[in-house]
């Protein structure tokens, strides 16, 4: 349907023509670019043409979507245009996450891959809510039995003193970045549903000592404020056919010395092993609101 390709309130034509830097219209049943550019025509109907092909499938495309077929349309189809297309996420009976750049495609493509992803990186390059977005849809298709989320609890520049309640609910406040990207990906009764069954499970980065976690899809959030004691510990706990995704900011580390941080020290020893996958985010990845990479280079340009 027209409809589809269009999107609510013509998201999806503003996203093409957001990409393409041309006016994108609708005339009668037809998409229209308004354009010259042969590149531009070229990617508008690929873009066009997948579009329309999700939506036969019953999935309504969007935004991410279109991004991810425009950065392919600009690689040749020996190079890395076929890993965008097929570096979608698709989450059972929930749609898909596409990547939009090309460091984004390069961590998905490392989540299907490799046993240890770790994603470093600036405020909303994409690297906790594609953590999470692959990890449910692992554990939706039952390629893994639990989810476990997990972090190092280090207050960021403020006490926030005694929390009440249960471990879960002390934890929560720390984990919400992680809980605000399955809120986007399903549904909330879903999620109350995994975790009462036990299949999400929280688990404090301390208390992971001395565990072995087999069939498991562990994230660890917050990465860059693990001391190397920790980072060592989380490492050696995963088990057979366990997949570990660690995200973090090198630039935001709350611990007292900085220099200590396990993100960085495994940055440092760990790239040379093929098993274990690195994708280094910069400003040019950020996703989430354009304003943030306006933001992210006048504190790098500070001196």
């Amino acid at each position: 349907m027209l409809s589809d390709l269009c999107g609510v309130n013509d998201l999806n034509l503003r996203a093409i023509e957001d990409v393409l830097d041309a006016r994108v219209f609708t005339r009668g049943n037809e998409i229209l670019l308004e354009s010259e550019d042969l590149r531009k025509r070229a990617a508008f109907k690929q873009i066009v043409e997948r579009l329309s092909s999700c939506s036969e499938e019953g999935y309504v495309p969007g935004p991410d979507l279109i991004h991810a077929v425009y950065l392919a349309s600009l690689q040749p189809r020996d190079g890395q245009g076929g890993a965008r297309e097929t570096a979608q996420i698709v989450i059972h009976g929930n749609g898909r996450v596409f990547p939009r750049t090309t460091n984004q495609v390069s961590y998905v493509s490392g989540m299907n891959s490799a046993d240890i992803v770790v994603g470093i990186g600036p405020a909303g390059t994409g690297k906790t809510f594609l953590a999470v977005a692959h990890a449910i849809s692992e554990i939706l298709a039952k390629r893994k039995r639990k989810l476990i989320l997990t972090r190092p609890v280090v207050e960021a520049g403020e006490s926030l003193g005694f929390l009440p309640g249960d471990l879960a609910q002390k934890l929560g406040p720390y984990l919400r970045p992680l809980y605000d990207a399955m809120d986007a990906l399903i549904p909330v009764e879903a999620i109350t549903r995994l975790e009462e069954s036990r299949v999400i499970e929280i688990a404090p980065l301390a208390y992971m000592r001395g565990r072995s976690l087999s069939d498991c899809y562990v994230i660890l959030d917050e990465a860059q404020n693990t001391t190397r004691e920790q980072m060592k510990m989380f490492l050696t706990r995963l088990g057979e056919r366990t997949k570990a995704v660690i995200t973090g900011d090198v630039t935001q580390i709350d611990l007292r010395q900085k220099d200590h941080s396990g993100l960085t020290h495994i940055a440092k020893i760990l790239r040379s092993i093929p098993e274990v996958h690195f994708t280094f985010f910069d400003a040019s990845d950020v996703v989430r609101n354009p304003l943030i990479k306006k933001i992210i280079h006048a504190y790098e340009t500070d001196v």
